[in-house]
């Protein structure tokens, strides 16, 4: 007799035989396919890029010293008003003034940014002409400060040229950019490793983004003291980005089924799908939150989970920033852009405001039946990872379409 987990397996596979093959919902459908070198229509390759990262308690304080290693004369800081009065502010400028950097402070970042709020960072730092940038907050920041560089460094842009297709032009970015020091002090984005920025498109009510290798941070500090300033709600919500990062990054079509192939290696998307390298890290990640992230949010003295959470925000953004991600976040994108009345606990702001993390977990138990029947070996893994093990399932719970209640 075949083994609960076989069974399940091979149910799942029973569906996917029967999806639906319409262009709306096939993988294997593509409106452009192209012509690469190799002759292929699909890519054939995927390619790693990630930040350097650095890490442990206190590493913020080396800032200044980087940035005289890198002959840093006119630096730009950047964060968001709440945390300009908190310590990880005060001690990166500490380290400024210790190692005699001349900067100035932008710390008008909007919490959810805007085209708006890009743009009024962007003419900041064009005025500035800062020869480096530090940004120092969560996502939001790091974001800001990354689209501040790339049009501060391509001053003769328009705004929408590198911003993603269809509302973008998606062009690759060729402008050489200012080095660019993340530091994070929330654990969610993974924003430190990875060349994407997400933004708010005002006009169409929608989150869409710029996502090139070009605009990665050339360091990233994650210095864990600073997650110990973070209320519950942040705790939570930002954990559950991390968890779908690993999650979709693991069930993202897989790189050699993408297309268009590309032309030219620099066309060649940062989101490629999943590959072997990107898969390691997001299993690694989905461990670490697992283990840590409830801790994490129960007690916030637990220096080592909110430690552990630091490193796995970072872990699934190398996973992510390569693999990219899927239906979780693509949705996550009307539910934020529309709201206008929503104001979250523990989040000081003065708009309306559904964190990033939320609206990406809310639909993740409809993904996750959904995509199951495309890759049931992983979900599986996945389930039994997150303490749900093949014991636990049953053909009835597959019927209903679910794996083992992800």
């Amino acid at each position: 007799m075949a083994a609960p987990r076989d069974r399940v397996a091979h149910l799942l596979r029973q569906l996917q035989r029967a999806a639906c093959q319409c262009p709306s919902h096939s993988h294997t459908y593509s409106q452009a396919p192209g012509l690469s070198p190799s002759g292929k229509t699909t890519d054939y390759a995927f390619e790693m890029a990630v930040s350097n990262i650095r890490y442990g308690a206190e590493v913020t304080k080396e800032v200044g010293m980087d940035l005289q290693n890198m002959g840093a004369k006119n630096v730009c800081l950047m964060t968001d008003k709440n945390l300009s009065q908190l310590p990880p502010v005060q001690t990166v400028m500490d380290s400024f003034v210790k190692n005699g950097i001349n900067f100035k402070v932008y710390d008008n970042v909007r919490v959810e940014p805007t085209d708006r709020s890009f743009m009024e960072a962007i003419e900041f730092a064009r005025r500035g002409a800062f020869d480096a940038y530090v940004a120092i907050g969560g996502g939001s920041t790091i974001d800001t400060c990354k689209a501040a560089n790339l049009y501060a460094s391509s001053p003769d842009s328009d705004f929408l040229d590198y911003v993603n297709a269809p509302i973008g032009k998606g062009k690759p970015v060729t402008a050489p950019l200012k080095p660019l020091i993340a530091v994070p002090t929330t654990s969610g984005t993974g924003s430190e490793t990875t060349g994407v920025a997400i933004f708010d498109y005002e006009h169409l009510k929608v989150k869409t983004g710029i996502a090139s290798r070009a605009i990665k941070p050339t360091l990233g500090l994650i210095d864990p003291l600073h997650t110990l300033y973070m209320p519950e709600r942040v705790i939570a919500n930002s954990g559950f980005d991390v968890l779908c990062h690993a999650l979709e990054s693991y069930t993202a079509l897989p790189y050699h089924m993408r297309s268009p192939c590309p032309a030219n290696p620099i066309t060649r998307p940062a989101y490629q799908g999943s590959n072997p390298i990107s898969d390691i890290w997001a299993v690694h990640a989905l461990r670490i939150v697992a283990k840590y992230l409830k801790r994490a949010v129960r007690n916030p003295d637990d220096l080592e989970a909110r430690s552990n959470m630091h490193l796995a925000s970072a872990f699934a953004g190398i996973g992510f920033g390569n693999a990219g991600v899927h239906l979780c976040h693509g949705m996550s994108y009307p539910i934020s852009g529309l709201v206008k009345t929503y104001k979250a606990k523990d989040y000081n702001v003065d708009h309306p405001l559904v964190p990033h993390g939320l609206s990406v977990v809310l639909t993740s138990p409809a993904v996750f039946t959904f995509t199951a029947q495309m890759s049931p070996e992983h979900h599986l893994e996945m389930a039994e990872i997150l303490g749900k093990g093949h014991q636990a399932c049953t053909t009835p719970s597959v019927r209903r379409g679910s794996v083992c209640s992800i």
